[in-house]
């Protein structure tokens, strides 16, 4: 069975927001990273290459021999867009995502071009639902 690559590393959250070439990328990561502490109250950790993550689980797959730990919400910067993990996927959350503002979704991944597109204190509930949501399934 193949090793997960995206897991926990010990690189420093504020160093990896730091390298984000783009300032405005960079600024929003800092709004994101206020953000998903303060409705998780969860330490944030850098997973894999490239993602800010909050809270974890461990997880067994139904259909393999796949288990591992993972995060329960989280973001990453990405050049086309900001990526943000809705872990549970969004189909509880249709009111919520009504609200939102500009976007697109794909698996348990929100885009957001930018986060002027979005209202944040919308965001703020879909993350806070979510993540709680996580914590309740894997107590």
């Amino acid at each position: 069975m193949a090793e997960l690559k995206t897991r926990q590393t010990k690189e420093k959250v504020l160093d990896f927001i730091r390298a984000v070439t783009d300032e405005n990328r960079q600024a929003e990561c800092m709004v994101l990273l206020k953000m998903m502490k303060k409705v998780t109250k969860a330490d944030p950790v850098v997973w894999g290459n490239g993602v800010v993550g909050f809270g974890v689980f461990h997880y067994k797959s139904e259909r393999s021999k796949q288990e591992g730990d993972w995060f329960m919400t989280g973001f990453a910067p990405r050049k086309q867009n900001m990526t943000i993990y809705i872990i549970p996927g969004f189909g509880g959350y249709s009111g919520i995502m009504k609200k939102l503002g500009k976007h697109k979704i794909g698996g348990s991944c929100l885009y957001i071009n930018k986060l002027a597109d979005v209202d944040l204190n919308v965001l703020a509930e879909l993350v806070s639902k979510a993540y709680h949501q996580m914590k309740e399934k894997y107590k």
